[in-house]
């Protein structure tokens, strides 16, 4: 056998070097990290979250730290498809690593136009469809807890686009296998999994809310053990690939979603501590192959023992 472990992955006809990516919203758009991080060392780029048009996001302050992670209400700011492609893609088109653009709307109809108008934009490998997203026309339900909800946007997303197509599911339901399977059925090529956990933080001293938008999403090591059950159950009940994300700051937790069923992982929060955490963590998972004499990342895939 060869030395060095084979880590390349394919995921939905997204080649990848290795199964690690940045998680959407904690590396910018690209630029940011340039400097810090090799760039063509990542399985993959998910860029932050875009829009239709250009969006301001939540008030501030708007990210809190807290025992074990981060409560972030950022509210998705970004700069619209049109000045996304103009401003960013020349960028990220000078590296050979994949770009997968996480779309987000207020209402199908723009989660619709979205995907469409990144359809044939030079250097998307895919698109990460944020279902987590309030439905204005709908009372302010989130597409991503209402399983017909869901299943019907990406089946209407999925007609306006032939690039990869990856729901990235809601954690706050109770039977999270079922929504990746309706997504499958839905006609997703992957899902990934978890977005962050709805929490609140209050100054005791004001009795006030930290953050102007009241609630955020926890993120960081206090989610990991939640997501790595949610990551197991969605790979129990799909065909398609799973991609896992939730507190991952080393090589062991990336391995734990492996194991479970991930065929591929996403770093996020470590990144605002340790820009060059998701590159230690490839570096771990190709230590670990070695070590346990396995020829392939792929051989570990869902390799859990009962």
């Amino acid at each position: 056998m060869s030395d060095q472990p084979d880590m390349s992955v394919d995921i939905a006809g997204i080649r990848m070097k290795n199964p690690v990516m940045v998680a959407s919203g904690t590396f910018g758009y690209g630029p940011e990290y340039a400097d810090l991080v090799d760039i063509t060392c990542l399985g993959a780029i998910v860029v932050k979250g875009i829009c239709l048009d250009p969006w301001e996001g939540n008030d501030v302050p708007r990210m809190v730290e807290v025992r074990g992670g981060l409560i972030n209400a950022i509210g998705l700011q970004g700069p619209g498809v049109d000045s996304f492609v103009e401003t960013y893609m020349p960028f990220l088109r000078q590296f050979d690593t994949p770009v997968i653009v996480n779309i987000w709307g207020r209402d199908k109809d723009e989660y619709e136009e979205v995907a469409a108008r990144f359809n044939d934009v030079e250097g998307i490998a895919g698109l990460e469809l944020n279902i987590s997203c309030p439905n204005v026309k709908e009372g302010g339900i989130a597409f991503g807890t209402d399983i017909t909800m869901a299943s019907d946007l990406i089946s209407r997303v999925r007609k306006r686009t032939s690039l990869p197509l990856i729901p990235k599911l809601a954690p706050n339901v109770p039977q999270v296998g079922l929504f990746a399977k309706a997504a499958e059925d839905a006609g997703a090529d992957a899902v990934s999994l978890i977005n962050t956990l709805p929490a609140m933080v209050i100054d005791i001293e004001t009795r006030r809310p930290i953050l102007a938008n009241r609630v955020g999403g926890l993120s960081g090591p206090a989610i990991h053990p939640v997501a790595v059950k949610q990551v197991w159950e969605a790979a129990q009940a799909v065909s398609i690939p799973v991609i896992g994300m939730g507190g991952i700051e080393t090589a062991d937790d990336a391995l734990e979603f492996i194991i479970a069923g991930a065929a591929a992982v996403a770093v996020g929060t470590a990144t605002f501590t340790d820009p060059a955490t998701a590159v230690r963590v490839i570096d771990g998972i190709g230590a670990y192959l070695q070590r346990h004499d396995l020829a392939g990342v792929g051989e570990l895939v869902g390799s859990i023992r009962e």
